[in-house]
């Protein structure tokens, strides 16, 4: 009775955590779309105004692998439930903001505090579900990823064509009644007893921001990056108790599987980014019709992605590994051979590559997770969410240089049209680069099976 309760217990605290997700990805597109109202009201310039979505993904990208190093160190419920509160206490800061600087320090402290949503949503499959069932709980944890994606748009332009931007800030405070199931839902396990190494997290920390800052402002912020993580290498082989054992990144199968991650994720992040730029560039939709055009696509994820997480625990992660990338190959083919057909098949094309980007988060999600000893699972999880954000970044980065060449030629045979074509490009890359990647990962299958003992 006692086994059925807790199984029961365990579904209740998945769900919570799916809905708990969904409210935080939102949180992170809702600003978006308001900008051009917050810089005119504080008469700000792009620059300045870019701060308040660029420095909520910068703490948020770096509080991951934070809050992940502290999971394995103290209760995953204590943790959850302090983000949880400090993200609502800078929510009603932003609501009442009336200068730019308040409202900036809001979005500091939300993305400070909501940085443990997504290390705990990694370990939640872990610590609460067997090895068989890891795979169909990441899956339902990462529906909430594309409930967020599609709503944080819809919502944000809702909100603000009825009341002022502002109120955005109170959609948050709807995760304070996720803190009763938390309370009642998640154990009261404690990890290793050891000291944490503040100095070697705050040298990953500034390591990061000044990699992230280079690629998006300026080079030196990058060279400074570098001397920090040469600082940070240095310090984790000295401490006593490093802030990340030095023996994690002697795990060959770990290593390589944040590899591969960072450029899975980077190419993915392609269908997010560029997309709006086509719909609106290439097939001269609407701006309000463009997120319209993505929720099919977010709405068949939510779906399926249940089921990837089942292939995975059922056929294994190799098995929904070649059909995510089979997915992605299809999609990112048909979008630059058909880049100037209509808005619907490019929604269509966004619905396959869509599911194949969740299907191989999954994958790496639950192969990451076979890699490492418990005593590293949260900082080890926590690097690999990370490590999506720098990946998202740089590629961001480059689409956007690259979306600004002219070319007036296709480079895929079946697509001759040069309406587009710099768009036709990109994608027609990125189907090779998938290519690729499906091959290299079938002839190393055998590193990728194995699971760290």
């Amino acid at each position: 009775m006692n086994q059925v309760l807790k199984k029961q217990g365990n579904e209740k605290l998945l769900i919570i955590m799916m809905l708990t997700v969904t409210l935080s990805s939102m949180s992170i597109l809702l600003f978006n779309f308001v900008l051009p109202q917050i810089s005119k009201e504080f008469q700000l310039t792009n620059s300045q105004v870019s701060w308040v979505t660029s420095a909520y993904t910068l703490l948020y990208g770096i509080g991951t692998a934070i809050y992940g190093k502290l999971a394995d160190r103290y209760k995953l419920k204590n943790l959850l439930i302090f983000g949880l509160l400090l993200f609502a206490i800078a929510s009603l800061l932003g609501f009442f903001s009336n200068s730019y600087w308040v409202l900036l320090v809001a979005r500091c402290l939300q993305a400070t505090g909501a940085a443990t949503i997504p290390a705990t949503a990694t370990l939640v499959p872990i610590r609460y579900f067997p090895l068989e069932k890891r795979g169909t709980a990441m899956g339902t944890v990462f529906i909430g990823t594309a409930l967020g994606s599609a709503l944080g748009p819809i919502v944000s332009s809702l909100v603000v064509s009825v009341v002022d931007w502002r109120w955005l800030f109170c959609i948050p405070l709807l995760l304070l009644l996720t803190l009763p199931f938390y309370l009642k839902y998640l154990g009261d396990e404690e990890g290793t007893n050891t000291s944490i190494d503040w100095l070697g997290g705050g040298l990953l920390a500034l390591s990061v921001a000044q990699i992230l800052l280079g690629v998006t402002n300026n080079a030196m912020w990058f060279i400074g990056g570098i001397v920090a993580l040469v600082l940070f290498i240095y310090r984790i082989r000295l401490a006593k108790y490093p802030f990340i054992q030095p023996e994690l990144f002697k795990n060959k199968t770990y290593i390589s599987y944040l590899i591969l991650a960072f450029f899975v994720t980077g190419i993915g992040y392609s269908l997010f980014f560029l997309t709006p730029l086509v719909l609106a560039d290439v097939q001269n939709l609407p701006v309000n019709l463009i997120g319209v055009a993505m929720v099919p696509a977010a709405a068949t994820t939510a779906l399926l992605n249940r089921q990837g997480g089942k292939i995975a625990d059922l056929k294994g992660t190799s098995t929904l590994f070649i059909t995510a990338s089979g997915l992605l190959i299809v999609c990112f083919f048909l979008l630059s051979t058909f880049i100037y057909s209509n808005a619907v098949l490019i929604a269509l094309f966004l619905v396959i590559g869509n599911v194949g980007q969740s299907f191989m988060m999954i994958v790496m999600s639950k192969s990451v997770s076979l890699t490492l000893p418990s005593e590293h699972s949260g900082v080890g999880m926590g690097l690999l969410m990370m490590q999506n954000f720098i990946a998202g970044s740089i590629a961001v980065g480059i689409y956007g240089k690259t979306v600004d060449i002219v070319v007036n030629s296709s480079w895929n045979p079946f697509n001759q049209l040069s309406i587009g074509a710099t768009f036709s490009n990109i994608f027609f890359v990125l189907f090779i680069l998938h290519v690729i990647i499906l091959f290299v990962y079938t002839l190393s299958k055998g590193l990728y099976k194995k699971p760290l003992n």
